[in-house]
């Protein structure tokens, strides 16, 4: 049976916003097309038609769900910027996210695969990203230059994507949440 190109272009979107789900719950190597496609509700037969590859799809979903967290720090900044960093610390570090990485950003789920997945159009959405994160939050730190609000919107990035990856790597809950905790603190300190 043939689908409308508008199905066919659903059918696309919904395969690219699973994949990004699973990859950011199972990484990279712990998901395969026939996953993706069933999660879908698709035959694995159809992926070639819309993805020229695992790596193409993994691209895109990575890319697309970076990209609309990053409009959503930037509408944020743009709507409360004395109350955006705070905002995004605080989400951005608290247990939900820890807890479950297929609906936390995919710089703390996915970063450390990245450079094993020999995938260039993978890197480059990875690297667009940070930059827009970046990019948003110097638009509101309480530096006094923009080369200074640049390098601490580097280190926050740093500091909000290792709180969160070390405080799924550990195995004592307390720690965890401590971690968090402090990084919260910590990250907004300057804020009073």
């Amino acid at each position: 049976m043939r689908v409308s190109r508008e199905q066919a272009a659903q059918n696309k979107s919904r395969v690219i916003d699973l994949a990004g789900q699973l990859f950011r719950e199972h990484g990279f190597d712990g998901v395969g097309v026939a996953d993706v496609m069933a999660s879908a509700g698709l035959t694995h037969g159809g992926f070639y038609r819309q993805f020229e590859s695992k790596d193409d799809l993994a691209a895109q979903a990575c890319d697309r769900t970076l990209q609309e967290c990053v409009v959503r720090w930037h509408e944020e900044v743009e709507a409360k910027p004395e109350q955006a960093l705070r905002d995004i610390v605080t989400r951005y570090l608290a247990p939900a996210s820890r807890d479950d990485p297929s609906q936390a950003c995919a710089l703390t789920s996915l970063a450390a695969e990245v450079p094993r997945q020999n995938n260039p159009a993978l890197t480059e959405s990875f690297t667009r990203a940070l930059k827009g994160f970046a990019d948003a939050l110097a638009k509101v730190g309480p530096e006094d230059t923009d080369e200074a609000r640049r390098q601490q919107a580097l280190t926050r990035m740093a500091g909000l994507v290792g709180a969160v990856i070390l405080a799924r790597t550990v195995s004592d809950r307390a720690l965890s949440d401590e971690i968090l905790a402090a990084a919260r603190k910590g990250l907004t300190a300057p804020l009073g």
